[in-house]
């Protein structure tokens, strides 16, 4: 039987999470980023939103605006749009972050009507922000299972051990990581595919990466670990473990692996 304290703490996470998705979602027509995506002008963000946008002006810079917010219109054009159409149209490059954005925390600034997309690091961001919740309310042994994106909070004794789905055949896994207060993110072009696109595409050639079929990121946060999931299918990840700490492990088209020396898994297949 669920106890007064357990359905307020429900609620209250509830609550949060909806709040999370009206402010940040482009699939909502009432959400601050489709008022962005239709008007142009100075907005006041929300306090939360200073994490988020910090970490994409550094991936922004870091992967030479292959990481951006601003592919938003690249995925609708590709099909990705509010109602999951998957209808390839004709794909443009997303605008340059200065020629459409200025971002002063609190303040954004769209300088035209700016379709945004904050999926990179968006459910990483929910995952850690529930995460906290559940410690303020003293839970602080739990693991949140957001569609693979899992974020780990417990004894040192007592690891999560977990699957790395195979990512052309889902009954399979290619093998298994175990951790402790930590985060793992995987991405897969085979979750989100339609006609020649996945839900990641390289804003310089408004295509979906080929070459990389699968990746997971190890980090101490769930935002750091999500966003490293789409930067290493475009950046050298020595380059980005210059300037980001955590761990990784890619799959290539081939079949074939490259991982980070600290990427703790065993992996069945090579």
């Amino acid at each position: 039987m669920t106890s007064a304290a357990e359905q307020e703490l429900f609620l209250a996470l509830r609550k949060r999470i909806e709040l999370f998705e009206a402010t940040y979602s482009r699939f909502r027509d009432d959400s601050l980023v489709d008022k962005v995506a239709h008007h142009a002008g100075a907005y006041t963000l929300p306090a939360d939103a200073k994490q988020m946008f910090d970490l994409y002006k550094e991936l922004y810079d870091t992967t030479s605006g292959a990481v951006t917010p601003l592919i938003g219109n690249t995925l609708v054009e590709a099909g990705y749009d509010k109602h999951y159409s998957l209808k390839k149209g004709v794909l443009h490059a997303p605008p340059a972050w200065d020629d459409v954005l200025i971002y002063d925390f609190p303040k954004l600034t769209a300088l035209s009507p700016t379709q945004l997309d904050l999926g990179a690091i968006g459910k990483g961001y929910i995952i850690d922000i529930v995460g906290l919740l559940l410690e303020e309310h003293g839970i602080n042994q739990y693991h949140i299972n957001a569609g693979g994106d899992i974020r780990q909070r417990g004894s040192c004794s007592n690891p999560l051990s977990i699957g790395l789905e195979h990512p052309i055949d889902k009954n399979l896994a290619i093998g298994k990581i175990n951790i402790v207060n930590k985060s793992i993110c995987g991405s897969s072009g085979s979750r989100r595919a339609w006609e020649d696109m996945h839900h990641i595409i390289d804003p310089h050639t408004q295509r979906s990466p080929k070459n990389i079929i699968a990746v997971w990121a190890v980090a101490d946060t769930t935002i750091l670990a999500d966003a490293m999931t789409t930067a290493l299918f475009f950046k050298d990840p020595a380059l980005l473990m210059k300037e980001f700490t955590f761990e990784y492990l890619i799959m290539n088209a081939d079949s074939s692996t490259l991982r980070s020396p600290n990427f703790d898994a065993t992996l069945f297949t090579s």
